[in-house]
C-alpha cells in the first residue's frame, strides 16, 4: 500500500510486476495525433516517420473539419489527421522531427499513453519500432 503513495516506487513496482508476470506495462506505447493542412502533406510526413522507424503504423484521416483560436479569431479549416502508433520512448524524437518539417507555426503533437491493448499488436509495435 505504501508503494501507491510514491509515484516512482509505484512505477518501479508496476515494471517489476510486468517483468515477473509477463503482463503489459501501461504507458510503454503511445498513440500520437498530428493535424496536417491536407492529406498530401500528411502522407509525406507519415512516409518519412515510417522510414525513420519512429512508428509502427500511421492512419491518415482526410478531410476533418477543425475549428480553433488563432490570432484572436476563430478559424475553421479542413485538415487531415495522422494517428500514429509508437513506443512512448520515441515521443521526444518524433515531436522534434514533426517540429522540424511541419508547415504549421505550432504543429499539433498530442500523445496518449496506451493503458491496455491486444498483446500481439503491442508486441508487433515493439518489433517494428527499435528501442535504440
Amino acid at each position: 500500500m505504501i508503494l501507491l503513495l510514491y509515484p516512482g516506487l509505484k512505477n518501479m513496482a508496476v515494471y517489476l510486476h510486468a517483468l515477473v508476470t509477463g503482463s503489459y506495462m501501461s504507458g510503454t506505447h503511445s498513440v500520437v495525433f498530428i493535424s496536417c493542412p491536407n492529406e498530401q502533406v500528411g502522407k509525406v510526413i507519415a512516409r518519412t516517420i515510417m522510414e525513420k522507424k519512429l512508428a509502427a503504423c500511421i492512419n491518415i484521416i482526410p478531410k476533418l473539419s477543425s475549428m480553433y483560436h488563432w490570432d484572436g479569431e476563430i478559424t475553421e479549416v479542413t485538415e487531415a489527421m495522422l494517428v500514429i502508433k509508437t513506443r512512448s520512448s520515441k515521443l521526444y524524437e518524433l515531436t522534434e522531427f514533426i517540429r522540424s518539417v511541419h508547415p504549421f507555426e505550432i504543429p499539433e503533437v498530442i500523445s496518449l499513453s496506451v493503458d491496455q491493448g491486444n498483446p500481439s499488436y503491442l508486441k508487433w509495435i515493439e518489433e517494428v519500432v527499435p528501442e535504440e
